[in-house]
Order: structure tokens, then C-alpha cells, then sequence
């Protein structure tokens, strides 16, 4: 099932449960257990469109931030004189 269907039958769940004629305790559960159902799905679909955002073109991703200055080339350890 996808993300955006079990958040839709979470949401029929969490509006229809007060009229199934369950018992309390139980209705307590099923909500419970939906809420916490909604939160970690609505998270891991906001994430995942967040990552698709920065994403570019070769499939890297990408953020608004920069490096003023980058050496060229990076110093040889190895030859240094001492």
C-alpha cells in the first residue's frame, strides 16, 4: 500500500471509529495506534518531498551552501621537506 493510501485509510479510520459501537478501551487503542500510524507516515512523506526538492538532475543533492575558497590541488604529505 502506498504512503498517501494508508494515510487516507488511517484518516477514514480515525473519523469512523466513534460510531463503530466498539468498546472505549478499544476505541482508545485503534486512535492511538492510527495517530502514531499518521505521524511516522506524514514524517517519511514529508522527508522524502524535501529530498526530491534538493535533489538536481544527475541525482545528487544539492544545499544553498557554498565554499568561498578551494586549494587547487591538494598538498603532497608524503614529499614534504622537513
Amino acid at each position: 500500500m502506498k504512503k498517501e493510501s494508508l494515510v487516507f485509510v488511517l484518516g477514514l479510520i480515525v473519523f469512523f471509529t466513534p460510531w463503530l459501537g466498539i468498546p472505549s478501551d478499544w476505541k482508545e487503542y485503534i486512535l492511538m495506534g492510527s495517530g502514531v500510524l499518521l505521524m511516522v507516515t506524514g514524517y517519511s512523506l514529508r522527508r522524502a518531498a524535501y529530498l526530491r526538492s534538493i535533489e538536481n538532475e544527475q541525482g545528487e543533492y544539492t544545499t544553498d551552501s557554498y565554499v568561498e575558497s578551494v586549494p587547487n590541488e591538494l598538498p603532497d604529505w608524503d614529499n614534504e621537506k622537513i
